[in-house]
């Protein structure tokens, strides 16, 4: 036996190892969490079922879930990595919970790296259990899974820095009605409910450069028209993920 055999040895875990075990945590704590739930499942399911199976909207020609499965499935992306990232850590950040975390041996990135994997787990839990119930009502989905899973990419990255720089210049409160309120306007103006056409013309061009909008119309022409991949709605995508993030590490304030 050697002299170091039960030398201590205090030190951090391994990087991949700490941002692996917060991602958990992160995903746990929101999983747990009753108004989360509310806004990235059951909102979700039951617009879904409900506008599937009574016509109140004209959806145009075809199944209704066929015009309604890609703008709830742009509408669960918006739910978690939007309006849940920026309730939550708006309150953490209220609480003093990210000053302490900034504090710890986890770096400041891996934090935020944590936060987006626990959103991307969580939205495939949504996007899973979204799927069963659409393929349920009929939905008949075409296209290419890539471009639908480059969409979903960015529309997370792009709703998800939004939802951080929120998070990090407004206060909590303001936050969580800021959150809703947005939620709530994009849900009814972003094409995921009501057609963008069903809107005045100098409306929709402006409606058509939301994220939500582009989001739900990107998924719109892949899955119901078996476009190959809406490289216009891609782009906007991909502007607001780069304002959205720029704008949230310049911004962000942790205290």
């Amino acid at each position: 036996m050697s002299a170091g055999t039960y030398t201590p040895r205090p030190g951090a875990a391994p990087l991949p190892r700490m941002i692996a075990a917060q991602a958990a945590l992160e995903t746990r704590m929101l999983l747990r969490n009753g108004e989360q739930l509310l806004l990235t499942v059951v909102i979700p399911t039951l617009l879904l079922v409900l506008f599937s199976a009574v016509d109140i909207v004209d959806t145009g020609a075809g199944e209704p879930v066929d015009f309604l499965a890609p703008g709830i499935l742009a509408l669960a992306v918006m739910s978690t990595a939007f309006t849940g990232q920026a309730i939550a850590t708006g309150f953490e950040r209220r609480y003093g919970v990210l000053k302490r975390l900034g504090a710890s041996p986890l770096p400041r990135w891996g934090l935020m790296t944590a936060k987006t994997l626990s959103v991307l787990v969580t939205e495939v839990l949504q996007l899973v259990l979204l799927t069963v119930i659409a393929f349920a009502l009929g939905w008949s989905p075409e296209g290419n899974p890539f471009a639908v899973l480059l969409l979903l990419v960015l529309g997370t990255v792009a709703f998800s820095g939004l939802g951080l720089l929120m998070a990090g210049t407004l206060k909590a409160e303001a936050t969580l009605a800021a959150a809703n309120l947005v939620f709530l306007l994009l849900l009814v103006g972003g094409g995921v409910i009501v057609p963008l056409d069903k809107f005045p013309d100098a409306a929709q061009s402006v409606l058509g450069l939301l994220p939500i909008s582009a989001l739900s119309d990107g998924l719109r022409d892949v899955l119901q028209h078996g476009a190959a991949m809406p490289w216009g709605d891609a782009a906007v995508l991909a502007v607001w993920a780069v304002l959205g993030l720029g704008a949230a590490a310049r911004f962000f304030r942790w205290e």
